[in-house]
């Protein structure tokens, strides 16, 4: 009984020590949890943790801008200008919302390298379900800073392929673009982190992928459902810029501020096309040469010189040949000078020669941008054969003889149909009557020809068999 009695003495000092332990501990974290203070959730935690490992929070606003339709220098404008604009307004984020089915190499070239270097996180969205960041825009995709893609959407098929112009599937200069452009895909991919053996043969073999396979294949960073989900995303997304800063996008206010098109743009987008540039210089150099030919009639002249200016803005932006741009140039001055210079055609000869080499040299013959054989040779032939036969017009009336005027009568035939006088004679010429001295042995009814105006009377003598 004793020795029962001891054992139940130890347990409940053991049990004793043990609840005295419990309530010690639980004592201890309600006090260490009065210092701390509630702690944080959701994104102030990630910002908090953000601050601490020196990441920069933005939290300024959002800008965005709409591609979507083919990449050309309009599309570049409008990024440089959303880009200067998110710097002066120290946004948080450049926003760009992508369908496109590829465009000019030129273009994205440029909008890569405004990209890639700027200052604000830049973040490209293929958006909305259906839409696709095909060739140039799969590119463009790459370079960001954040690609993101809705679901529905496809981004690959980058192949290189020319304006207006097919090129052989194994020559020098198809594998020579196929390369560079090649070599830029890889450079961006590795330069962002991203999939660089996927961004080779979306290049050399047109792979594409749909938006899971491509976050699966590290190619884009985020799946988001609409702009208000990818905003909500990127809120918890530390992201490195390429000069090495780690910044975190958290603007006061989520919603995107959309640049709309200014005039330039929406009229660069039109005429960016080589095609419709080289038809529009034509068009305004057979303006200007009608109107100079045929003064007064006005309309050719004025429309003219619109398309002129037009054309040589949009070859301008397509990066086209300074010497073969004055060769055209040069071709036009040339066909004015036939008007008014008797040449027999050497001007217009020359004139025709320095059009075609000018044409020929428009755009660089190893690049992505062409005139189509199909515009380029009626059109060139049609210009051609108009401003040579004005020309041969222009010397034909400068080698004929007058047809008004008191020259125009000179030789002309008549007849005498009454005497007035010994001298004095009315004679009908050139369909009218008029009153004419002559000699005094002409009869009536006597076919005579002008010899002379003096004043309102003619002279004339007998007409010569």
């Amino acid at each position: 009984m004793k020795r029962s009695k001891g054992r139940w003495k130890i347990k409940g000092k053991l049990f004793a020590f043990c609840l005295l332990f419990a309530l010690c501990s639980l004592i201890c974290a309600q006090v260490s949890k009065a210092k701390v203070g509630p702690q944080k959730k959701g994104p102030d935690t990630h910002l908090e943790k953000a601050r601490q490992d020196k990441a920069q929070v933005l939290t300024g606003p959002v800008i965005a801008v709409r591609i979507d339709s083919a990449i050309n220098p309009a599309s570049m404008e409008l990024l440089k200008r959303g880009i200067n604009k998110a710097k002066r307004e120290r946004a948080s984020l450049f926003l760009i919302i992508l369908d496109t089915p590829g465009g000019l190499v030129t273009s994205v070239r440029k909008m890569i390298q405004l990209v890639m270097s700027s200052p604000v996180p830049v973040a490209v969205f293929v958006y909305p379900p259906g839409a696709r960041a095909a060739s140039a825009g799969a590119l463009l995709t790459l370079s960001a800073d954040i690609a993101a893609m809705a679901p529905g959407t496809n981004i690959g098929a980058a192949h290189p392929v020319t304006i207006g112009k097919e090129m052989e599937a194994n020559s020098t200069m198809s594998r020579k673009v196929e390369n560079d452009l090649a070599a830029l895909a890889v450079s961006i991919a590795m330069k962002r982190g991203r999939n660089a053996k996927w961004a080779e043969e979306a290049v050399r073999k047109s792979v594409s992928a749909p938006a899971q396979e491509a976050l699966k294949l590290h190619v884009i960073d985020v799946i988001a459902r609409d702009v208000p989900d990818l905003m909500k995303k990127l809120r918890k997304r530390p992201i490195r810029l390429s000069d090495g800063r780690i910044v975190i996008v958290a603007p006061e206010n989520p919603k995107p501020i959309f640049l709309k098109e200014s005039i330039r743009e929406k009229v660069l987008k039109v005429i960016a096309d080589p095609n419709i540039a080289y038809i529009l210089l034509m068009i305004g150099m057979v303006g200007l040469y009608f109107e100079l030919a045929h003064p007064g009639v006005i309309l050719p002249g004025s429309v003219g010189s619109i398309c002129l200016l037009l054309a040589l803005y949009a070859l301008h932006t397509l990066s086209a040949s300074t010497t073969a741009v004055l060769l055209i140039l040069l071709a036009f001055v040339l066909f004015v000078l036939e008007l008014f210079i008797t040449s027999h055609g050497i001007l217009a000869i020359s004139g025709a020669i320095a059009l075609a080499i000018g044409s020929l040299m428009l755009f660089d013959s190893h690049g992505t941008i062409y005139i189509s054989a199909s515009v380029l040779w009626p059109t060139l032939l049609f210009v051609i054969l108009f401003f040579v036969t004005i020309a041969i017009l222009a010397a034909r009336a400068t080698f004929s003889r007058p047809k008004t005027g008191q020259e125009a009568l000179l030789g002309e035939p008549g007849v005498v149909k009454k005497r007035l006088s010994h001298n004095r004679f009315q004679v009908f010429v050139h369909g009218e009557l008029w009153e004419a001295l002559g000699p005094d042995d002409l009869k009536e009814g006597q076919e005579i020809e002008v010899s002379g105006v003096r004043g309102l009377r003619l002279e004339i003598k007998p007409k010569e068999e």
